[in-house]
């Protein structure tokens, strides 16, 4: 690369990318994205490369990718924007932005505390906020090397048939905040490798960003809103760990002549200091409307115990809850061990499990007939842990605790 005169190579996940600068005049460019907070917003323009598929740094083999933009620290990012994620490094792009209420712990007023109840936990009063999250594609080749951190398969939605257990997934599909998105521009009319790109986007030199809505897009967005929407958010932070929820309603079923609610939530655990942490215990208390308290306790979360460093300070995964009644709480703990063996509890901030009462059943199909032959939709069972069939696949599968 003309003009370089330093280079450097940062991992995310088991992902390298090449970070190049060039002399004092003339624009910076580095080649590729870090971990959270590796990339502050820049001004200048900045050239995005990743290294060859082997993905070992002794390979060295660089392949533009693309050029880096300006973060915005104002409005919001357009159907059709490329980003790198800050914090997981996948190449994406954005389908549609939601507006979400924000509830940060961490900054709530300074409010006396409440006796504990099942809707306060004893918490401070917490006001929401308006904050942007985006639905966005995952480059297909950036899933796995991701898939130790972040799931790729978090999205999920009720089987169309009678068994109220039964779910699939969209593989690729994922919520990202406005503060994750480090925007870039490419010259590839297809620069994410995504079975459902060149369905839901259209390639227009005019435009900028030069991919927009094709009507499949709009049309699956329109049927699929009351399951997809993202309208709150949750955060809190015990001992530099930061816990963030997003509680997703998925619709009722009815099973042996009662309605049975499902509702599937992410969380984000991400270390804000630089010491070494192991999740080892989940602590769950499920409330429902109906007047039952449910305490789940377990190893680890969806089959893991995952390590939280200063080079991986992060960690996402989704799972499902269904309640007998159209409303309940959840909150809870998570167990951490330190290097020294000793431990430590972290608070879960307490959400909401609403239904939407207008929808009392998700639609019938898969939400999109343009989607009904995909090879990338995939059965799964209840935890959302397993990944069945390549084709369409319902699973039969008992209801499981929590993670």
């Amino acid at each position: 690369m003309a003009g370089c005169v330093a280079r450097r190579a940062l991992t995310v996940g088991s992902r390298w990318w090449s970070r190049s600068l060039t002399g004092t005049r003339g624009p910076r460019p580095f080649c590729a994205a870090g971990g959270a907070g590796a990339f502050p917003p820049v001004a200048t323009t900045t050239t995005l490369r990743h290294l060859s598929s082997r993905n070992r740094p002794e390979g060295k083999v660089l392949e533009t990718v693309g050029v880096f933009e300006v973060p915005k620290q104002n409005g919001k990012y357009e159907t059709g924007q490329l980003f790198l994620h800050s914090v997981f490094g996948y190449r994406g792009v954005v389908l549609f932005p939601w507006q979400a209420r924000l509830y940060d712990r961490d900054v709530a007023s300074a409010a006396p505390e409440k006796a504990e109840n099942p809707a306060g936990h004893g918490s401070k009063e917490v006001k929401g906020k308006t904050h942007t999250y985006y639905q966005v594609l995952i480059d297909a080749r950036d899933c796995p090397h991701i898939s130790q951190r972040s799931q790729t398969e978090a999205v999920t939605f009720l089987a169309n048939h009678d068994d109220s257990r039964a779910l699939y997934a969209i593989p690729g599909l994922d919520y990202v905040s406005h503060e994750d998105i480090l925007p870039y521009t490419s010259t590839d009319q297809v620069p994410i490798q995504h079975e459902l790109f060149e369905r839901f986007l259209l390639y227009d030199q005019t435009k900028a960003p030069p991919f927009v809505a094709r009507e499949t897009l709009r049309a699956w967005q329109e049927k699929n809103h009351p399951w997809l929407e993202l309208s709150d958010v949750h955060r809190e932070t015990t001992e530099n760990i930061r816990v963030t929820v997003i509680p997703f309603y998925m619709g009722m079923r009815e099973a042996q002549n009662s309605h049975v609610y499902w509702w599937r939530y992410c969380i984000r655990l991400e270390n804000l200091d630089s010491d070494v942490v192991q999740l080892r215990e989940r602590h769950w208390r499920i409330f429902s409307l109906s007047g039952t308290l449910e305490t789940v306790r377990g190893r680890g979360v969806v089959g893991r115990e995952p390590v939280l460093s200063k080079e991986q300070p992060a960690f996402q995964y989704s799972s499902h809850v269904s309640l007998q009644a159209s409303s309940g709480h959840m909150w809870g703990t998570f167990r951490f061990e330190r290097p020294d063996g000793s431990h430590f509890d972290v608070r879960i901030p307490p959400f909401s499990l609403e239904s939407n009462k207008d929808e009392k059943t998700p639609p019938s199909g898969l939400h999109c007939a343009e989607l009904e032959g995909s090879s990338k939709v995939k059965g799964i069972d209840s935890t959302g842990k397993g990944e069945l069939d390549q084709k369409m696949t319902w699973v039969r599968a008992d209801y499981k605790s929590p993670e």
